[in-house]
């Protein structure tokens, strides 16, 4: 969980999913009882400040923005960030949605986490997956409003915006719709772009 501290401040700080930078990429894919959206997103910031004792970095975003984040033990290679170097931070994240043709009982959510860092004597970085699986009941299917209201097995309650109308041909109050949510953060240091 430490190792994924970093990768999460890193996006958070840069913005990653507020921002659509030009390398953005989204897919969707739907048909009736199964869709998929997924988005890919590249951001890159220039280190401007380094403070090898907090092991803290300054790094200027794309709108000139500078913002400090603290890189922990799990960081390696740490030593080897200089001022000028490029920190790229590729984010991607997707949603699948699929109808259950059978019951299954409502469990909690299935978690799985992963991190790496770089080996010693490599160029700094590190990535982080998470992906969490759930079975939702389909509570409330609304044609006229275009939307699908799905109940989590914690009581939470998602209201989905339903752009393909087919889906509301197989979709009906009762039913079971398994969702996979998954994100994944990649970050690397680079060699400044030459000028």
């Amino acid at each position: 969980m430490q190792k994924l501290i970093f990768a999460v401040l890193v996006a958070a700080s840069l913005g990653v999913q507020a921002q659509q930078p030009p390398q953005a990429v989204a897919v969707k894919a739907s048909e009736p009882g199964k869709a998929a959206a997924a988005e890919a997103i590249e951001v890159r910031a220039r280190v401007v400040g380094i403070d090898k004792a907090s092991r803290s970095v300054d790094l200027k975003r794309p709108d000139g923005k500078v913002i400090s984040i603290t890189a922990g033990d799990e960081v390696k290679n740490f030593d080897q960030i200089k001022l000028g170097d490029d920190l790229v931070v590729r984010y991607v994240r997707a949603l699948t949605l699929e109808l259950l043709k059978s019951k299954s009982a409502v469990t909690a959510p299935d978690v799985k986490t992963d991190a790496v860092t770089a080996k010693p004597g490599e160029r700094p970085g590190a990535a982080a997956g998470h992906q969490v699986r759930v079975i939702a009941n389909v509570v409330a299917v609304n044609k006229k409003a275009s939307t699908i209201t799905l109940k989590g097995p914690r009581g939470n309650e998602v209201e989905l915006k339903v752009e393909d109308k087919r889906h509301f041909d197989v979709v009906k109050k009762g039913d079971q719709v398994e969702a996979v949510y998954t994100e994944a953060v990649a970050i690397s240091v680079e060699k400044p772009a030459k000028k």
